[in-house]
């Protein structure tokens, strides 16, 4: 288990990016519930160092590969994209593969000794059975909540990953990903959610390599680095938790362990530092407030890519009422100021009221039990189903993106 408490700087450590704790009383202000849950009682400069210091690290077995992925075509130890498709869908595809292909791949297999199946099963029960609030909590909370600082927020619409016309592919992709990762054996090696996870990890190393040579390094600090991966890590895991309590979801001790292990795993097949991953849904929210307090101000970016979902969420099936449940819960979620920060407007928290009225009904009553633990998981498969139909439109096949 990682001890965060004794978590050391970087010695020689490179100039700082200058977004490091850039806007700390706001940020400050915005992670108070963190300090809380977590019970922070004192801000630890050791690991506020060693944040810093990821703000310039990268994952180096993708970087690896993403290298041998941009080669010339007829240079020696390339890496092509069918290669690596093949490579995931099938170990043995690729029997002479280049050096950067089989580390990759050896580096992703080598399940560590402290991945518990059992736990991971469980967790993905624990999932399903969250059904509507997962999915409200990480587009809410997690997705457009993160959008409140610059940097990660920069790099995606520099990517035009989540602006325009495919907002509403990288939503479902996302999702897909998501639902994916809850299924049993999913995450088994070559299970659906380990391969999109892999697959994910190589994405970022492309885009890691792409963007490296002109990104504002001493701005933003890489493209895709350790410590924005570790704050992502945390929107999925222990943001996820306190949202689906907030909405009035029972969540037992051994049920948010067993989702803290679920994201531990998936952070480690993603690449992201040992350092950064955690056992308990206390050392994540310590950790999250740490990483909330070394972030910048709001970039013209957070408005942009947050008012893009919302408009996108207009055009799916039922979105007039959609986009209102959604700008509902995001006041009660983020506040009006942050609201106004994003150029969303405030709404009565209507839905939130209601969601919560549902759940003690849908948890407290109706799902209790074995029988009612059941009910729960098939609603959300229900649920689950439903999203991805609704954000793959007429996209039968549902796959996610090709690495470019």
């Amino acid at each position: 288990m990682t001890t965060l408490e004794s978590a050391p700087a970087a010695p020689g450590s490179p100039t700082l990016p200058t977004r490091f704790r850039e806007y700390e009383e706001r940020s400050a202000r915005i992670a108070k519930p963190l300090r809380l849950v977590g019970r922070v009682h004192a801000v630890d400069e050791e690991l506020m160092a060693r944040i810093g210091a990821g703000f310039l690290e990268r994952d180096e077995v993708g970087h690896r590969l993403a290298e041998a992925m941009r080669l010339r075509a007829d240079a020696p130890g390339r890496v092509s994209m069918r290669d690596f498709a093949a490579r995931l869908a099938d170990p043995a595809a690729v029997p002479d593969a280049p050096a950067a292909l089989t580390d990759f791949f050896t580096a992703v297999e080598a399940t560590p000794d402290w991945v518990d199946l059992d736990l991971i099963a469980e967790a993905g029960r624990v999932q399903r059975r969250f059904g509507r609030n997962a999915a409200d909590v990480l587009l809410q909370l997690s997705l457009i909540g993160g959008y409140r600082f610059g940097g990660p927020t920069d790099l995606l619409v520099a990517t035009g990953g989540l602006t325009g016309d495919m907002t509403r592919r990288r939503l479902a992709e996302t999702q897909k990903w998501a639902v994916a990762l809850a299924q049993p054996d999913a995450l088994l090696p070559y299970g659906e959610g380990w391969r999109l996870t892999v697959h994910v990890r190589a994405m970022h190393a492309l885009v890691n390599h792409t963007f490296e040579p002109t990104w504002d390094v001493a701005r933003w600090g890489l493209p895709i680095n350790q410590t924005d991966q570790a704050a992502t890590l945390g929107l999925f895991d222990g943001v996820l938790l306190l949202g689906a309590r907030s909405l009035g979801v029972p969540v037992t001790r051994h049920e948010s362990r067993a989702v803290m292990h679920l994201w531990k795993y998936v952070g480690w097949l993603m690449g992201v530092d040992d350092l950064w991953l955690v056992d308990t849904e206390r050392e994540r929210h310590r950790l999250n407030y740490h990483l909330v307090l070394a972030q910048a101000d709001i970039s013209d970016a957070g408005p942009q890519l947050a008012q893009s979902i919302i408009e996108t969420l207009r055009d799916l099936p039922r979105g007039a009422v959609r986009q209102e449940r959604t700008l509902s819960m995001l006041t009660t979620f983020l506040g009006p100021r942050s609201m106004r920060e994003l150029g969303l407007p405030v709404r009565l928290p209507w839905a939130t009221l209601a969601t919560i009225a549902e759940n003690t009904v849908r948890y407290r009553v109706l799902g209790r039990g074995e029988a009612g633990r059941r009910r729960l998981e098939a609603w959300g498969d229900r649920v689950a189903a439903d999203l991805l139909r609704d954000y793959y439109g007429d996209d039968a096949a549902q796959d996610v993106g090709a690495l470019r």
